[in-house]
C-alpha cells in the first residue's frame, strides 16, 4: 500500500547540561529521546521519524540546531503542532520555527556551515551557576599567545590528532573557515565572571571531540605546558601522529549557528 510522507524542518535551541548528547541511548536521558517522546505525545502516533543536522555530545548546548521531521499519512497543521510541541517540550528545549519541505531535502546530506563556540574564563573561581555554560581554569593563561595559535587551525589540514579514537575509515582531513579567540560579549549573565573568552570555530564538519581537543591544546599552550611549535607539529601531515588527551568538558561548547548552503530557510 502506498504511504504518503510529509517533510518538515524544525529549528531548535537547547541547554545540554542535563542530557547525554543528542543521540538516543539506552538508560540515559538524551535530547533525541525527549524530542521524539514529545512528538509522539502531540501526534498520538509513532508514524514519524526524526533526523538531526548533527549530533552533539553530552552537556553540549545549541543556540541554533535543525532537525528534519518525517510524518506519514497525514500532514501537520503547522501552527497547532508547533504550539503544542513547544508547550510540551522540557523547559531546556525550545522550538524556534517549523516549515514544510519535500523529499528532495535531506538534513544530513545537505551542505551546511556550522559555527561552534567554546566559553571559558580563568583566574578566580566563578559562580557555580556559570558551570552549565563555560569552563573555569584557575591558572593564569597567556591569552595573547592563544589568540595567535588559534589562527593556525584555519585552512585545510590533516586533523588526525584532533579526532578522538579514529579508525581506518575516519576521514581526518578537513577545512576550518574561521578560528579565533576573542573576549566573550555574546553570552552574558549577572552571575558570569567580569571577563570571559570564547573560541569561535566555523566549518562544514568536525571530527569526534575535535573542537574540545583544539580548546584543550590551546589551554595547555596558555598555561605554558607546550609551545606554539607543538601545535604546528600536530597539524603537520608529514610527522608521526601526535595523540592528544586533553578533552575539555562538553558544558562549555555551544553549537551557535547552522547555515544551510543554498539557503532554504
Amino acid at each position: 500500500m502506498f504511504r504518503k510522507r510529509f517533510y518538515y524542518i524544525i529549528q531548535l535551541q537547547y541547554l545540554g547540561f542535563r542530557y547525554h548528547g543528542w543521540q538516543k541511548q539506552p538508560n540515559v536521558n538524551t535530547l533525541q529521546r525527549m524530542v521524539e517522546r514529545t512528538i509522539n505525545y502531540v501526534l498520538e502516533t509513532k508514524d514519524f521519524k526524526v533526523l538531526a543536522a548533527g549530533r552533539t555530545d553530552a552537556k553540549v548546548s545549541a543556540n541554533e540546531a535543525y532537525i528534519e521531521l518525517f510524518v506519514d499519512h497525514t500532514p501537520l497543521e503547522l501552527k497547532d503542532f508547533f504550539d503544542l510541541f513547544n508547550q510540551n517540550l522540557p523547559q531546556d528545549i525550545r522550538a524556534i520555527s517549523i516549515q514544510e519541505t519535500d523529499e528532495q531535502f535531506n538534513i544530513i546530506q545537505h551542505p551546511k556551515i556550522k559555527e561552534y563556540i567554546y566559553l571559558f574564563t580563568f583566574g578566580k573561581k566563578f559562580h557555580p551557576f556559570s558551570a552549565p555554560f563555560m569552563y573555569n581554569i584557575t591558572e593564569d593563561l597567556n591569552i595573547d599567545l592563544m589568540v595567535t595559535a588559534a589562527k593556525l587551525f584555519e585552512g585545510k589540514h590533516n586533523f588526525r590528532s584532533y579526532c578522538h579514537r579514529p579508525n581506518e575509515n575516519t576521514i581526518v582531513h578537513g577545512e576550518i573557515i574561521q578560528c579565533e579567540i576573542v573576549k566573550n560579549t555574546l553570552y552574558t549573565a549577572s552571575f558570569f565572571p567580569e571577563e570571559s573568552y570564547l573560541l569561535r570555530v566555523k566549518g562544514e564538519g568536525f571530527k569526534r571531540n575535535q573542537i574540545r581537543l583544539m580548546m584543550g591544546v590551546l589551554l595547555d599552550l596558555g598555561k605554558g605546558k607546550i609551545d606554539i611549535d607543538f601545535i604546528k607539529q600536530t597539524l603537520d601531515p608529514d610527522r608521526e601522529k601526535i595523540t592528544l588527551e586533553h578533552i575539555v568538558p562538553g558544558s562549555g561548547l555551544i553549537l551557535n549557528s547552522v547555515t544551510l548552503k543554498n539557503e532554504i530557510l
